[in-house]
């Protein structure tokens, strides 16, 4: 059974986690992430599973359902949470992968790619020789860096699981 002093805690560690996600949610919103999506996204990174219900995100964040609805079909839609359901439950909850940061960092090869031949074309476009050229160019070649680099820096991550995590990721 619980007792007074209990729930005092209890209390107070939620106004703490309350006020991380506050906080976190703040960081991705200067990031350019909508707010509620990003106020999600903490209240998921908290969850002791990693994976909250609907129903579950809208009581904790004190918002319409409709609201979380909003939040997470972006989440979904950009990769950092994914829809999913446990075996023999009615209900979808969504939820962050332990190794979400390396998942979405992974996958924009393609991405990347796409950003590489839009400058490509868009330097063509105004002149190569022009100065908006040259910035456009300039944009691929940083973009076909980044496509080069990120495996070996994936690869450099999980490495470093290994050696200090212990832990070979994915």
């Amino acid at each position: 059974m619980r007792n007074v002093t209990d729930s005092a805690q209890d209390t107070a560690a939620d106004e703490e986690l309350g006020r991380f996600v506050e906080r976190f949610a703040l960081l991705l919103v200067d990031s350019g992430i909508p707010r509620m999506p990003a106020r999600v996204f903490g209240s998921l990174l908290i969850a002791e599973e990693g994976k909250r219900t609907a129903g579950e995100l809208a009581e904790l964040l004190l918002v319409s359902p409709a609201a979380i609805s909003g939040a997470v079909r972006y989440l979904v839609q950009v990769g950092l949470i994914v829809r999913a359901r446990d075996p023999g439950e009615r209900r979808d909850h969504y939820e962050v992968t332990d190794d979400l940061w390396y998942e979405a960092y992974a996958n924009r090869d393609k991405q990347l790619e796409q950003w590489a031949v839009l400058m490509g074309e868009g330097a063509k476009i105004v002149g190569p020789e022009s100065k908006a050229g040259a910035r456009l160019d300039q944009s691929r070649q940083f973009f076909d860096f980044l496509r080069d680099e990120l495996p070996a820096l994936m690869g450099r991550w999980r490495e470093y699981q290994r050696e200090h995590l212990g832990s070979a990721g994915g």
